[in-house]
């Protein structure tokens, strides 16, 4: 099974395997890690405020999607899972948007314009088909766009992921999964997921590439992606990565790591940590310098902070569930919107008119 690391943990790269990216990039890639670093530890206080409901972070997991997300283009496809943050805000997803999503509030779900992304899917696995499907399309379509979708280790171990495989195998769709193998199913070691050396080596038995990639460099992630990319739209087929890499903080707000693993494990990682590693590498190029990152810090405070504003002023629409459930409105249901609506204006609520689903305005129970 073929491995790949470029950078060693005090930001040494293999000049052999280091891929040529403009400064610029260098650094908005690092800046990119940083916001999500940081957005992490300001939802888990948020989250602890009691202002969002159970939040999902990616600490240390950060270059495992913000590499892929660089390494395509807008109009090919990304399928999170739910720990992809950091590629989510690279392909233009606001701060707020994902506030609102673990606010409980469907609008965050809302794919921005102008990107070709799927929104967060917390059902283990069930996204492997999403992906699948999205790159069979793009096969069908004639087109040279790729799809990538993104899953934990103990995704591994359930039916959708293989189904998903299995067809992108025998029809050898421009499919990249990226298995982000943090060693932990929630509270299930990765030894007890499978007998597999490596979950790489899982893609030979549907008849395609396999490759394992140090999670945490990301040069090595955006260097395995673009291969990935480029033998798929060439027609080369679907590529499996594993990004193995670890998850430094809790599985979600509901979780308490500390029943399940070690400190010891823990510190083990810590010096593996993208952020600290991509840092190193952008110093020794000359390429930020202390006080750039101060400013970038900075930077991305003030970001955050416009976002958890934005979030927490949004007024939901109470009756969007009736609007986005269906394509079209059936009667059932538009006439419980009219009876609804009616109910609001009983109350005293100021309800503006709207289209019942077929274009036309309605204000009152009696339209229908």
């Amino acid at each position: 099974m073929e491995t790949l690391a470029i950078l060693d943990p005090e930001g040494n790269a293999d000049e052999a395997l280091e891929p040529k990216i403009e400064a610029a990039d260098l650094r908005r890639l690092f800046r990119g890690m940083l916001a999500s670093r940081r957005f992490d530890e300001r939802m888990l206080k948020l989250q602890r405020q009691g202002r969002i409901g159970t939040y999902g972070p990616s600490v240390g997991q950060e270059a495992a999607s913000l590499g892929p997300a660089f390494a395509i283009g807008p109009k090919d496809w990304f399928v999170p899972a739910f720990r992809e943050t950091a590629g989510m805000l690279w392909r233009g997803w606001p701060m707020s948007k994902i506030i609102l999503w673990w606010s409980g509030n469907e609008e965050g779900a809302k794919v921005p314009d102008d990107i070709n992304d799927l929104p967060i899917c917390v059902p283990v696995a069930s996204q492997c088909l999403h992906a699948a499907g999205l790159a069979w399309s793009c096969k069908l379509n004639g087109t040279d766009h790729v799809a990538i979708g993104f899953l934990g280790d103990g995704a591994t171990s359930e039916g959708d992921f293989h189904e998903a495989m299995n067809c992108a195998g025998v029809y050898q769709v421009p499919l990249i999964t990226v298995i982000q193998n943090n060693q932990w199913a929630i509270s299930h070691p990765r030894a007890r997921q499978t007998a597999s050396a490596t979950l790489a080596q899982k893609a030979a038995a549907y008849g395609f590439d396999g490759i394992q990639v140090d999670g945490n460099d990301i040069l090595a992630m955006i260097v395995a992606t673009r291969d990935a990319v480029k033998k798929a739209r060439a027609g080369g087929g679907p590529t499996l990565i594993e990004a193995v890499t670890y998850r430094l903080g809790v599985h979600t707000t509901a979780d308490d790591p500390k029943k399940y693993r070690t400190d010891e494990e823990v510190e083990l990682w810590k010096p593996k940590d993208p952020l600290i590693r991509f840092g190193r590498y952008l110093k020794r190029k000359k390429i930020l310098d202390d006080k750039g990152r101060g400013l970038l810090e900075e930077e991305v405070a003030k970001e955050i902070a416009a976002a958890v504003e934005t979030a927490e002023a949004y007024e939901p629409d109470v009756s969007a569930p009736f609007h986005h459930t269906l394509s079209e409105m059936p009667d059932h249901l538009r006439a419980q919107l009219a009876e609804f609506q009616a109910y609001r204006r009983s109350i005293g609520e100021a309800v503006p008119e709207e289209e019942d689903g077929r274009g036309r305005l309605q204000g009152n129970v009696g339209v229908f």
